[in-house]
């Protein structure tokens, strides 16, 4: 009954922690890490079962040793040994009372607890979304960084503090879960990826078979029908009696002889090889080249003569009182459109406070279906987010204030401070912050006007990845913990400044934490006037 209890006990501590559902764990990193705790918690439950089981075994296995040497002595001399009425008692005390004990212990089921813990752990494991969302996130990471199937494997990324590798069956299930997407690119990459690792020698569960099935149809999706059939044909070799391959075999045939009988020039057929063959990625928009190349560091270079005119400086917030005798420092990230970056702004202990005061809210970025109204997955935002009042927290209300005398503007009309994490490969892909002229509602429920400018907390440092790129502009701002950038959306005319169009890159590696301060247009008549110039 005790130990019952004690597994009980140990079930309810587990749970207690984790108070809330399950939601979209992939996209934050900061709820991950409740996971391993998780995982931590279901491992020494795991080791008190065997140690249960251990204890179980050692008094069978002393009982065993005991009879063993007792019906050793016994079965030498039967009659001599019921000689002794002592001998004679004990021989049928054993076999009524102790053996039907024995029995009882035998069946005994010591992983009552642990299934006990399992069961209540698992409604808030992740899901299949989860698995997948993060398999994604490698792809995109991949594609992104131009990183090959091989080096991911490996795990040899830039930064990384606990290195860790891909195994075959992990291989197998990033291509067939590209696979489900209709993503034929990646299914070959990473089933050639797997196939490699098996032929290579290591020892795995995932089956040859299985990945040269998955590998030849990628591979004639996408037009190579030669590589189809050589792939085919080693999968026969492996299994002669494969069903599906056996018919792939005969239809590939008939497509090969009937490109023959067409009687085609050697020049048109090698030319039309040569375009089968071609595998290609997704063909992205100049404007996605672009940012993948600024999220790479690859970006377009300002001229010497225009770096020149970047500068840092000590900032008083022109003239603020608060400033006067303690500036801050603030440096020139770029100068059209204007960014600029304000460092040791933020301190490690307010950092903190922001987080603990975010995690328990942080949830994933939605939107409104144009359609249905209804509420909708943000897929292009792979993130968690929350949004703080200055009312709740002497920390969050000091921040806003500083926000405003450095600014100069008045953040009585601007919205609340929005928190956010990343998640695996998190990301944010191109967008405005301002409302366009085709979405004239944009903040209409606000009452506040336009979104004037951004201000944006970086509340961690991040090893590889996560910049904060624009496109049009080709300016590319780095995660520095402690710092902050801040730019106008707005011309002082009121009009979209539309080089102001960015994205978070996809974080490589590391924990990603924001926080930002959209500022409306409201409030600010006095504060930055109108110009007669539409583009001023």
């Amino acid at each position: 009954m005790a130990f019952n209890k004690i597994w009980y006990t140990l079930a309810l501590g587990l749970l207690l922690p984790f108070s809330y559902a399950h939601t979209d764990f992939f996209t934050s990193i900061g709820h991950m890490t409740d996971l391993i705790n998780t995982e931590k918690d279901l491992v020494v439950s795991l080791k008190d079962y065997i140690k249960a089981e251990e204890s179980k075994l050692e008094q069978i296995k002393k009982w065993a040793e005991k009879l063993d040497q007792l019906t050793d002595t016994a079965t030498k001399d039967p009659e001599g040994f019921l000689g002794h009425p002592v001998n004679a008692f004990k021989l049928m005390k054993r076999l009524n009372t102790e053996w039907g004990e024995l029995e009882s212990l035998v069946l005994k089921d010591m992983s009552d607890g642990f299934i006990s813990n399992m069961t209540i752990q698992r409604q808030f494991f992740p899901n299949d979304e989860d698995q997948t969302g993060a398999a994604k996130a490698l792809l995109r990471l991949q594609d992104t960084y131009n990183l090959d199937t091989d080096t991911l494997s490996r795990g040899n990324l830039p930064g990384v503090k606990h290195k860790s590798f891909l195994t075959a069956e992990d291989c197998f299930e990033l291509g067939k879960i590209a696979y489900t997407e209709a993503d034929y690119y990646h299914t070959e990459l990473w089933m050639e990826q797997a196939l490699k690792q098996l032929d290579e020698g290591e020892v795995s569960s995932a089956d040859k078979v299985y990945i040269l099935d998955y590998l030849s149809y990628a591979v004639y999706q996408q037009g190579d029908l030669s590589k189809a059939m050589m792939l085919t044909r080693r999968l026969l070799e492996l299994d002669p009696e494969h069903q599906r391959a056996n018919g792939n075999m005969k239809y590939f045939e008939y497509i090969m002889a009937k490109e023959k009988d067409a009687n085609k020039s050697s020049t048109d057929s090698e030319d039309q090889l040569e375009k089968e063959t071609e595998v290609k990625k997704k063909d992205y928009l100049p404007e996605r080249r672009k940012y993948e190349m600024l999220c790479r560091g690859e970006g377009l270079k300002m001229t010497p003569r225009r770096q020149k005119r970047l500068f840092c400086r000590y900032y008083d917030g022109n003239r603020n009182p608060r400033y006067i005798l303690g500036p801050v420092k603030q440096e020139d990230e770029w100068d059209k459109p204007r960014i600029v970056r304000f460092l040791d702004i933020i301190s490690d202990e307010e950092i903190e406070t922001v987080k603990e005061l975010a995690k328990p809210r942080l949830r994933r970025a939605t939107i409104s279906n144009p359609i249905t109204g209804a509420l909708e997955t943000a897929h292009y935002r792979i993130s968690k987010s929350a949004w703080l009042s200055g009312y709740e927290s002497p920390v969050v209300s000091r921040i806003n204030t500083r926000i405003q005398d450095l600014t100069g503007l008045d953040v009585s009309t601007a919205e609340e401070l929005q928190v956010a994490n990343y998640g695996v490969g998190g990301q944010y892909e191109p967008h405005f912050d301002f409302g366009r002229k085709d979405e004239p509602d944009a903040f209409k429920e606000l009452g506040t006007g336009n979104r004037i400018a951004t201000w944006l907390f970086y509340m961690s440092d991040v090893s590889a990845g996560g910049a904060t790129v624009f496109p049009e502009v080709g300016a590319s701002v780095w995660p520095k913990k402690g710092t902050a950038v801040f730019w106008y959306n707005l011309f002082p005319s009121g009009e979209g400044d539309y080089s102001t169009r960015h994205a978070a890159c996809p974080v490589l590696v590391g924990n990603k934490w924001v926080s930002n301060k959209w500022l409306h247009e409201r409030g600010q008549e006095f504060r930055r006037p109108c110009t007669l110039s539409e583009l001023e």
